[in-house]
């Protein structure tokens, strides 16, 4: 949290706040312990299952845990996911946005919605292309009326990630979206300056993976 409150007072206009989600995918319980001694309680997962075998127990020692989908979700865990998670990072297409509505009307859950955005038009990543944006999210916010807070992007490796938080931040302005899901361990600095509200870091707190 140092790190971030550093970049936020260099930023000329951070958000109004910035949220340190804690990327916990293929951490065990015993990995994750220690963090939430120390009063973490964002975390992140990739995948649907994975988060179901691990995060139940603990939410059952610590109710105030915030739990969030930062990886693809299959239509066909909709239901899993709506059930598990505090927030979804990843609607990035209709038939999800369909599923999502589906599961929220039946079970009456709502976690908050970031609609992934593919700022660098990667053919093998997940997200609309920023040209699509405005149409995905007048589908999901206006006609489905789902709870859409914000968008998320995961900047091409190997490219510098500020024209991309750039990109991000000018398409949530224009639709007044006041969340954005962006920066990771080796750039959330740069993103907390574009006006990141939640910044999902795995590595710098965890260390690197086995």
């Amino acid at each position: 949290m140092a790190r971030i409150d550093a970049a936020r007072k260099q930023a000329l206009a951070p958000a109004p706040f910035t949220t340190l989600v804690a990327v916990s995918k293929t951490q065990d319980a015993e990995r994750i312990l220690p963090v939430l001694d120390a009063g973490q309680r964002v975390f992140g997962e990739n995948r649907v299952q994975e988060a179901k075998e691990k995060w139940p127990a603990l939410k059952a020692r610590w109710p105030d845990i915030e739990l969030h989908l930062i990886g693809p979700l299959q239509s066909n865990k909709a239901r899993e996911a709506v059930a598990l998670f505090d927030a979804i990072h990843s609607l990035d297409r209709p038939k999800l946005a369909h599923a999502l509505k589906a599961e929220f009307e039946r079970v009456g859950r709502r976690p908050s919605l970031f609609i992934q955005v593919n700022t660098g038009e990667e053919p093998q990543k997940a997200g609309v292309a920023p040209l699509d944006a405005s149409a995905f999210i007048a589908l999901c916010r206006d006609e489905l009326k789902l709870p859409v807070k914000g968008l998320m992007c995961i900047p091409p490796d190997g490219e510098n990630p500020a024209p991309h938080f750039a990109l991000l931040a000018r398409i949530a302005r224009a639709h007044a979206l006041p969340w954005l899901s962006m920066g990771m361990s080796g750039d959330f600095e740069s993103a907390i300056a574009f006006g990141a509200t939640h910044v999902r870091v795995g590595t710098a707190i965890f260390g690197e993976r086995e």
